[in-house]
């Protein structure tokens, strides 16, 4: 690989680090030492999500305007004076508009990573890519299992220890990113790319494909939400439950080549493989429903990963089939926008559904909304097939 994309990698690493220090604790933080329900937890999640959103949007924007450099480095400015910020108020309200402005601000670094990944390693294709999918989830494996064991001793040593990563981050950018050569392509978003489509049976079926991709991240997020309080009220300490996100990143990166091999068999099928993925995040909540001890609960992790592993790159894979040309940033952009619909919606439904029946209830609806998703994604290409001159397409990319 090319330097330039070495140092976007590094930087990704050290992103992802600091970010994994704080969010999979962010919803035990509110409920246990702030004292608020788990709906309550759930909304301010959502808050954060939401202001992902806008960060990303305006961070695309930013990127053809200003470029990468100075919109990496105006996105790590704000998390960092908001991490700060936390570390000397995170009391009520406080933290939850801190909290906001950190999504704001980590929303508008993304956009730009990803647009200059692109471009300073053309050739490479996907592993341009791959290669920042493998360092987040390297700094989720490094930071979830250090946020643990320094969350056991003090909240406010979690917050020191986020701002000082961002702050490497910062420096990384600064000294780093100045000198990347990069070919600045229009990068939209989905507000750019609003204009007419002229082929409504595609974007049709991405939209009941995704559909079932947004219930998958429903479900998944409340690994991150009610699932950490839950482990929290049954005396499982904070360093074993951030052992069971560095298990997910561990699995993702050391799993890759066996991956790798396994995905060659659906190359032709990803509807299938998508369907598998589903299934087996059911039975990772089955396992879930009689988790009592952290044993349940890493073998729930590890069964999710494989479906995560199965789902997360399948559904993008259709998204870039389908996409007619030019408007492949538009079809994209549904996916990453389904992808945080689902992270809005799951901690705020999961928190009520915990506060007002209880975990085992989540649970079952949690899996019912599974099967939802395994039917929406078993008849997403029937449109396509009916369109003449489509077949081929739909037999081509979903059995």
């Amino acid at each position: 690989m090319p330097r330039a994309l070495w140092l976007l990698v590094i930087g990704m690493a050290v992103n992802a680090t600091g970010s994994s220090f704080l969010w999979p604790l962010n919803t035990i933080y509110i409920h246990e030492h702030l004292g608020k329900s788990l709906t309550v937890a759930g909304f301010v999640l959502m808050l954060n999500s939401a202001a992902t959103v806008v960060g990303n949007l305006i961070g695309g924007y930013l990127f053809d305007k200003i470029g990468g450099y100075k919109s990496i480095i105006l996105g790590i400015g704000i998390t960092i004076i908001a991490l700060f910020g936390l570390t000397i108020w995170n009391g009520w309200p406080h933290y939850i508009i801190l909290l906001v402005i950190v999504g704001f601000g980590s929303g508008i670094v993304f956009p730009s990573i990803f647009a200059m990944t692109g471009s300073v390693w053309k050739e490479g294709g996907r592993k341009a890519f791959n290669a920042i999918y493998v360092a987040q989830n390297v700094g989720v494996a490094i930071g979830s299992a250090l946020g643990g064991i320094v969350a056991s001793y003090s909240f406010l040593h979690i917050f020191l220890a986020n701002a000082l990563l961002y702050t490497v981050f910062l420096l990384i950018a600064f000294f780093g990113y100045r000198g990347i050569n990069y070919v600045s392509r229009s990068h939209s978003t989905v507000l750019q790319e609003s204009g007419p489509v002229r082929n409504r049976t595609k974007l049709n079926a991405l939209l009941i494909l995704c559909f079932g991709y947004l219930l998958c991240w429903v479900g998944y997020s409340q690994w991150a939400a009610t699932i950490s309080a839950y482990t929290v009220q049954l005396g499982i300490p904070l360093s074993q439950y951030s052992l069971l996100w560095t298990v997910n990143g561990a699995l993702i990166v050391l799993g890759q080549p066996i991956m790798n091999r396994i995905v060659k068999v659906f190359e032709k099928n990803l509807k299938l493989q998508i369907q598998i993925g589903m299934v087996i995040f059911i039975g990772s909540f089955i396992v879930l429903t009689g988790a009592q001890q952290f044993s349940g609960f890493l073998t729930a992790m590890i069964i999710l990963t494989i479906g995560e592993m199965l789902i997360w790159p399948a559904v993008p894979t259709i998204a870039d089939s389908l996409a007619p040309k030019g408007r492949e940033g538009f079809y994209q952009g549904i996916v990453n926008s389904t992808a945080t619909g689902g992270r809005m919606i799951g901690p705020i439904l999961g928190g009520f559904l915990v506060d007002t029946h209880g975990m085992p209830v989540l649970f079952m609806v949690l899996m019912v909304l599974f099967v939802v998703a395994l039917l929406t994604t078993a008849v997403y290409d029937r449109i396509l097939k009916k369109q003449t001159g489509l077949q081929d397409l739909a037999t081509d990319i979903a059995n």
